[in-house]
Protein backbone atom coordinates (compact mmCIF):
# COMPACT_ATOMS: atom_id res chain seq x y z
CA UNK A 1 0.00 0.00 0.00
CA UNK A 2 1.62 3.32 -1.10
CA UNK A 3 2.15 5.96 1.47
CA UNK A 4 4.21 9.27 2.26
CA UNK A 5 6.54 9.36 5.24
CA UNK A 6 7.24 12.84 6.53
CA UNK A 7 10.70 12.28 8.41
CA UNK A 8 12.50 14.34 10.22
CA UNK A 9 16.21 14.67 10.14
CA UNK A 10 18.96 16.05 13.05
CA UNK A 11 19.21 19.82 12.98
CA UNK A 12 22.96 18.76 13.28
CA UNK A 13 23.89 15.99 15.73
CA UNK A 14 23.40 13.04 13.90
CA UNK A 15 22.51 11.32 16.90
CA UNK A 16 19.20 13.59 17.02
CA UNK A 17 17.14 11.12 15.01
CA UNK A 18 14.20 8.37 16.23
CA UNK A 19 14.79 4.94 16.16
CA UNK A 20 11.63 4.85 14.17
CA UNK A 21 12.71 7.56 11.76
CA UNK A 22 16.06 4.92 10.86
CA UNK A 23 13.46 2.11 10.19
CA UNK A 24 11.02 4.10 8.23
CA UNK A 25 13.99 5.17 5.83
CA UNK A 26 15.22 1.39 5.72
CA UNK A 27 11.98 0.66 4.43
CA UNK A 28 10.89 2.62 1.78
CA UNK A 29 10.87 1.84 -1.51
CA UNK A 30 12.63 5.96 -2.15
CA UNK A 31 13.63 8.53 -0.05
CA UNK A 32 13.43 12.11 -1.48
CA UNK A 33 15.80 14.55 0.05
CA UNK A 34 16.21 18.20 -0.34
CA UNK A 35 19.82 18.01 -0.80
CA UNK A 36 21.14 14.23 -1.62
CA UNK A 37 24.99 14.93 -1.09
CA UNK A 38 24.21 16.54 2.29
CA UNK A 39 21.41 13.93 3.24
CA UNK A 40 24.03 10.86 1.95
CA UNK A 41 26.25 11.88 4.79
CA UNK A 42 23.19 10.91 7.63
CA UNK A 43 21.99 7.51 5.81
CA UNK A 44 25.41 6.56 5.62
CA UNK A 45 25.99 6.72 9.26
CA UNK A 46 23.00 4.80 9.80
CA UNK A 47 23.43 2.41 7.21
CA UNK A 48 20.50 3.36 4.74
CA UNK A 49 20.87 1.72 1.81
CA UNK A 50 17.71 2.97 0.13
CA UNK A 51 17.12 4.98 -3.82
CA UNK A 52 17.52 8.53 -3.18
CA UNK A 53 16.39 11.44 -5.49
CA UNK A 54 16.32 15.21 -5.15
CA UNK A 55 12.68 17.25 -4.16
CA UNK A 56 13.82 20.66 -3.33
CA UNK A 57 12.13 24.19 -3.63
CA UNK A 58 13.38 24.91 -7.28
CA UNK A 59 12.20 21.58 -8.51
CA UNK A 60 9.00 20.64 -6.16
CA UNK A 61 6.60 22.04 -8.71
CA UNK A 62 8.06 20.30 -11.34
CA UNK A 63 8.42 17.16 -10.07
CA UNK A 64 4.88 16.92 -8.26
CA UNK A 65 3.15 15.17 -10.78
CA UNK A 66 5.90 12.22 -11.32
CA UNK A 67 6.09 11.96 -7.26
CA UNK A 68 2.35 11.01 -7.07
CA UNK A 69 2.30 8.40 -9.96
CA UNK A 70 4.88 7.00 -8.09
CA UNK A 71 2.88 6.92 -4.80
CA UNK A 72 -0.24 5.45 -6.69
CA UNK A 73 1.59 2.85 -8.45
CA UNK A 74 2.54 1.45 -4.81
CA UNK A 75 5.77 3.25 -4.14
CA UNK A 76 6.14 3.77 -0.80
CA UNK A 77 8.14 7.06 -0.16
CA UNK A 78 9.83 9.06 2.71
CA UNK A 79 10.92 12.66 2.24
CA UNK A 80 13.60 14.27 4.34
CA UNK A 81 14.69 17.87 4.31
CA UNK A 82 18.49 19.05 5.02
CA UNK A 83 17.50 19.39 8.80
CA UNK A 84 14.65 19.14 10.64
CA UNK A 85 10.76 18.51 9.82
CA UNK A 86 9.57 18.32 6.05
CA UNK A 87 7.24 21.58 5.80
CA UNK A 88 8.62 23.65 8.40
CA UNK A 89 10.47 26.27 6.19
CA UNK A 90 11.38 23.53 3.49
CA UNK A 91 9.46 21.64 0.80
CA UNK A 92 6.85 19.11 1.77
CA UNK A 93 3.44 21.21 1.86
CA UNK A 94 2.87 20.78 -1.49
CA UNK A 95 3.39 17.14 -1.54
CA UNK A 96 1.46 16.79 1.11
CA UNK A 97 -1.56 18.57 -0.24
CA UNK A 98 -1.73 16.66 -3.13
CA UNK A 99 -1.69 13.38 -1.27
CA UNK A 100 -4.51 14.67 0.56
CA UNK A 101 -6.16 15.56 -2.68
CA UNK A 102 -5.44 12.49 -3.87
CA UNK A 103 -6.27 10.11 -1.27
CA UNK A 104 -3.07 9.05 -0.96
CA UNK A 105 -1.90 8.19 3.13
CA UNK A 106 0.55 10.52 4.72
CA UNK A 107 2.36 9.62 7.76
CA UNK A 108 4.16 12.42 9.68
CA UNK A 109 7.24 10.92 12.17
CA UNK A 110 7.65 13.64 15.52
CA UNK A 111 11.21 14.33 15.59
CA UNK A 112 13.73 17.01 15.45
CA UNK A 113 12.82 20.89 14.77
CA UNK A 114 15.51 23.81 15.47
CA UNK A 115 12.57 26.41 16.17
CA UNK A 116 11.49 24.83 19.19
CA UNK A 117 14.92 24.02 21.38
CA UNK A 118 15.33 28.21 20.93
CA UNK A 119 12.15 29.07 21.86
CA UNK A 120 12.51 26.61 25.37
CA UNK A 121 15.98 27.95 25.65
CA UNK A 122 15.22 31.80 25.02
CA UNK A 123 13.97 32.22 28.55
CA UNK A 124 10.96 34.38 26.91
CA UNK A 125 6.66 33.27 27.57
CA UNK A 126 6.28 30.19 25.62
CA UNK A 127 2.59 29.54 26.40
CA UNK A 128 1.78 31.47 23.57
CA UNK A 129 4.06 32.07 20.27
CA UNK A 130 3.95 32.80 16.50
CA UNK A 131 6.07 31.23 14.04
CA UNK A 132 7.54 33.47 11.74
CA UNK A 133 10.04 31.26 9.65
CA UNK A 134 12.14 33.18 7.52
CA UNK A 135 10.72 36.71 6.69
CA UNK A 136 10.89 37.99 3.09
CA UNK A 137 14.26 39.34 1.80
CA UNK A 138 12.59 42.16 -0.28
CA UNK A 139 9.49 41.99 -1.14
CA UNK A 140 6.89 42.33 1.39
CA UNK A 141 9.32 42.31 4.36
CA UNK A 142 8.49 46.25 5.79
CA UNK A 143 4.92 45.38 5.01
CA UNK A 144 5.55 42.39 7.32
CA UNK A 145 7.78 44.24 10.39
CA UNK A 146 4.79 46.57 10.34
CA UNK A 147 2.17 43.83 10.94
CA UNK A 148 4.34 42.61 13.98
CA UNK A 149 4.77 45.87 15.79
CA UNK A 150 1.60 44.89 18.01
CA UNK A 151 2.24 41.27 18.33
CA UNK A 152 1.85 40.60 21.83
CA UNK A 153 2.95 36.73 21.77
CA UNK A 154 6.70 35.80 21.61
CA UNK A 155 8.16 35.32 17.92
CA UNK A 156 10.26 32.98 16.43
CA UNK A 157 12.59 33.79 13.22
CA UNK A 158 15.12 31.47 11.03
CA UNK A 159 17.43 33.97 9.33
CA UNK A 160 21.01 33.32 7.91
CA UNK A 161 24.03 33.99 9.14
CA UNK A 162 25.48 37.03 6.92
CA UNK A 163 21.76 38.58 7.43
CA UNK A 164 21.60 38.52 11.22
CA UNK A 165 22.91 41.66 12.36
CA UNK A 166 20.80 43.70 9.39
CA UNK A 167 18.05 41.72 10.42
CA UNK A 168 18.42 42.51 14.40
CA UNK A 169 18.82 46.33 13.07
CA UNK A 170 15.56 46.17 11.46
CA UNK A 171 13.55 44.70 15.14
CA UNK A 172 14.96 47.65 16.67
CA UNK A 173 13.60 49.75 14.76
CA UNK A 174 10.33 48.01 14.08
CA UNK A 175 9.82 46.78 17.77
CA UNK A 176 12.29 48.70 19.92
CA UNK A 177 16.14 48.14 20.62
CA UNK A 178 14.97 47.44 24.78
CA UNK A 179 12.64 44.44 23.67
CA UNK A 180 13.40 41.42 24.91
CA UNK A 181 15.12 38.84 22.34
CA UNK A 182 17.51 35.89 22.41
CA UNK A 183 20.05 34.43 19.18
CA UNK A 184 20.56 30.62 19.01
CA UNK A 185 23.02 29.14 16.84
CA UNK A 186 24.69 25.85 15.40
CA UNK A 187 21.84 24.36 17.84
CA UNK A 188 23.10 20.42 19.00
CA UNK A 189 26.39 20.98 17.45
CA UNK A 190 29.62 21.90 18.99
CA UNK A 191 29.72 25.14 19.10
CA UNK A 192 26.12 25.80 20.00
CA UNK A 193 25.52 29.28 21.52
CA UNK A 194 22.21 30.62 22.69
CA UNK A 195 22.90 34.74 23.65
CA UNK A 196 19.97 36.63 25.77
CA UNK A 197 19.24 40.46 26.33
CA UNK A 198 17.67 43.00 24.44
CA UNK A 199 17.88 43.97 20.98
CA UNK A 200 20.27 46.37 21.30
CA UNK A 201 22.69 44.38 23.35
CA UNK A 202 22.37 41.49 20.65
CA UNK A 203 23.43 43.72 17.75
CA UNK A 204 26.24 44.47 19.83
CA UNK A 205 27.38 41.55 20.95
CA UNK A 206 27.18 39.74 17.44
CA UNK A 207 28.67 42.96 15.25
CA UNK A 208 32.18 42.20 17.28
CA UNK A 209 32.32 38.55 15.80
CA UNK A 210 31.96 36.59 12.50
CA UNK A 211 28.50 34.78 12.96
CA UNK A 212 28.50 31.11 11.36
CA UNK A 213 25.96 28.51 11.16
CA UNK A 214 21.90 28.37 10.81
CA UNK A 215 20.03 31.25 13.32
CA UNK A 216 17.19 31.13 15.12
CA UNK A 217 15.55 34.85 16.65
CA UNK A 218 13.43 34.85 19.51
CA UNK A 219 11.94 37.89 19.77
CA UNK A 220 9.58 38.64 23.13
CA UNK A 221 6.02 40.42 21.95
CA UNK A 222 4.69 43.86 22.34
CA UNK A 223 4.15 44.60 26.24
Amino acid sequence: MSKLFLVPTPVGNLGDITFRSVEILKSVDLILAEDTRKSGILLKHYGINRPLQSHHKFNEHASLEKVIQKLKSGTTIALISDAGTPGISDPGFLLVRECIHQNIETEVLPGATAFLPALVNSGLPMDRFVFEGFLPQKKGRQKRLKELQEESKTMVFYESPHRLIKTLQQFGEHFSLKRSASVSRELTKIHEETIRGTIEELITYFSQKPVRGEIVIVVGGKS
